[in-house]
């Protein structure tokens, strides 16, 4: 049985535009405003799809250490790294992956599908997520513990 079966308890106090973007702009070195670019896509996103808005941190910054622009070997695109071939029907009218509003939109609505369907496993959903690949939901988990330790630092 894998250690990780569903989402930590995390968000006691979920973070706000302020702290994801200080985050951000300290352990990632991104411009003010694309700091808060990314934190108002993840804060909208986290709360239309009910997902830990530490969590779609931390999926971000293991798929694209928050480089809106980048693109993996398969073709996936932006910050949460979404492969356009796998999900035509969420790509469609989609101008520019690199938008953080439309990637993060986009990659949040595939998590919270993968999350629904392995019955809220975390392990399952991020299995799914990043196509199979090996110790990914451990880094993801890492990461969540890292921004979490790093809201309450303040």
């Amino acid at each position: 049985m894998s250690a990780v079966t569903s989402a930590p308890a995390f968000d006691t106090v979920l973070p706000t535009l302020a702290d994801i973007t200080a985050i951000l702009r300290a352990q990632f070195r991104l411009a003010p405003s694309e700091s808060t670019a990314i934190a108002h896509a993840v804060l909208v996103e986290a709360d239309r799809q009910a997902i830990s808005p530490i969590l779609l941190l931390a999926v971000m910054a293991v798929e694209s250490s928050f480089n809106r622009h980048a693109v993996s070997i398969a073709g996936a695109r932006g910050l949460m790294q979404v492969l356009p071939a796998a999900h035509p029907q969420l790509i469609a009218g989609t101008t520019d992956l690199s938008d953080p509003a439309i990637n993060v939109r986009i990659g949040s609505t595939i998590l919270r599908d993968y999350l629904d369907a392995s019955g809220g496993n975390l392990d399952a959903a991020l299995l799914r997520y990043s196509g199979g690949g090996r110790g990914y939901a451990k880094r993801v988990v890492l990461r969540m513990q890292r921004f979490d330790a790093s809201l309450h630092r303040e």
